[in-house]
This record gives C-alpha cells, structure tokens and sequence, in this order.
C-alpha cells in the first residue's frame, strides 16, 4: 500500500513538473496589443487522439490581425486529467490574447 501512494506522489508530481512542456505558442502579426484574453477548453479522447470539439481560434479572435494563441496544459487541466484520464479523456487550454 505504501509503494502504491509513493508511486502516485511521484507520478502526479512528474505530471505538473513536465506540464511547461506542452505549451505552444503562435504569434499572428505583430502579437497583442492589449491584454484581452479568452480562454477555452480543448477536449479530446484516447489520450489525446480524438478530439471532441473544435476551439475556432480565429472567431475568438473576432477578426483582429495581431494576436497570440497559446495551447497549453494548466494546473487545473492536470488536475481534471487526473480524474478523467481512467476513461482516457484529456483537456487542454487554448488561450487567446489579443
């Protein structure tokens, strides 16, 4: 039982330490201007495989040229993997910055 919660600490542990290396980010035009940002949820199954809806960056966008979209997995994406990941259901976060 003990090896058990040790091998979970670890495994939730190495999940949020490794979680900066699913970021990406794309600068359309020139970048932000303000600090507008709108932030959706990427759903998908099979560990990420198949996605379950579509996040349309471009209409959160609203027709600006210059802007940042960030695809990440947050703190709180982590914490529903957790829970949602025995039925290999993921999230991520998209975020646009305009």
């Amino acid at each position: 039982m003990q090896r058990f919660f040790r091998s979970l600490i670890i495994g939730v542990f190495l999940t949020t330490t490794f979680t900066a290396c699913a970021t990406h980010q794309h600068v359309i035009g020139e970048g932000p201007k303000a600090n507008q940002k709108v932030e959706e949820r990427q759903w998908y199954i099979l560990f990420g495989l198949v996605p379950l809806n579509t996040v349309d960056t471009k209409q959160i966008a609203g027709g600006a040229q210059n802007y940042e979209i960030k695809t990440q997995q947050s703190v709180l994406d982590v914490i529903l993997n957790i829970f949602t990941g025995i039925v290999t259901v993921n999230s991520r976060t998209v975020t646009v910055t305009k």
